[in-house]
């Protein structure tokens, strides 16, 4: 029963992300959550599981993702190469940072940023700025930033980058084509972490490689390859502007939900 549901959250997390371009650890992450409290795990443990699962997924969904976006020449691979050694350093140094901390510290910045990412997504205009490219400095600084916060909070980096990269006056398509593509030195980095920590395996279920959960993992990549693709056919068939507002307020609410429930913890 348990893998039936893994199964649908790598369906669903292939459609939003397909529907709505965003990376399928905003879906992930919440859903492993609440899964892995329901089996009895503390607070610590699930969280802490939830990050380094997602990532491991990300690490195998980015390359069909990156294949797609590199077949219609949407990569841009100079800036990719740039930000690469700063998203690794942080990827490390996020990953470390949230290995050493609580699982009611990390859903609370979890769940202040699913607030960000969906007010984001009702408000944020993507606008190609007339400004020069990003410089190599900037580029590292960003990409460390980027990989930081992507290894803390599960997610492939791509709500982080493709702005930048927009507002450095990268076209829209070629700046999502190049955020996929980072999503891949994230999460490499921060599987090998997560898979390689020391955990408390009398608190852990069976088949779990440091924090990264086999079966879940598993049943994830199974679908969401393929349901990403059927999401992106039907973003262009539905009235996408409606779905985007309802999915926005849908991780509002689960941010804010995440955000109560452990401040009152």
């Amino acid at each position: 029963m348990d893998f039936l549901l893994y199964l649908g959250l790598g369906a669903i997390a292939g459609l939003i992300s397909g529907l709505f371009g965003v990376g399928g650890g905003v879906v992930i992450v919440p859903i492993l959550i609440f899964a892995f409290d329901a089996q009895g795990m503390s607070a610590d443990v699930s969280t802490h599981m939830a990050i380094g699962t997602s990532l491991a997924t990300i690490l195998f969904t980015s390359m069909t993702s990156i294949y797609t976006h590199h077949q219609r020449a949407a990569v841009r691979w100079d800036l990719v190469f740039r930000l690469s050694p700063g998203i690794v350093a942080g990827s490390i140094l996020g990953g470390l940072f949230a290995l050493s901390v609580g699982g009611v510290f990390l859903q609370l910045v979890f769940g202040g940023f699913l607030v960000l990412i969906a007010l984001q997504m009702l408000f944020y205009k993507p606008v190609e700025q007339l400004r020069g490219g990003p410089s190599t400095v900037i580029l590292a600084l960003a990409g460390t930033a980027i990989g930081g916060l992507s290894s803390l909070l599960g997610i492939g980096g791509g709500a982080l980058t493709a702005p930048l990269l927009t507002f450095f006056g990268v076209r829209i398509h070629h700046a999502v084509g190049s955020a996929a593509a980072v999503g891949f030195p994230i999460a490499l980095a921060a599987s090998l972490l997560y898979s390689s920590a020391n955990s408390p395996a009398a608190s852990l279920p069976a088949y779990t490689l440091g924090y990264i959960f086999l079966p879940a993992w598993f049943g994830i990549i199974l679908l969401s390859t393929p349901c990403a693709r059927l999401g992106a056919l039907l973003a262009h068939r539905l009235d996408g502007l409606v779905l985007k507002k309802l999915f926005a307020l849908l991780l509002f609410l689960l941010g804010v939900r995440f955000i109560w429930a452990n401040l009152v913890y």
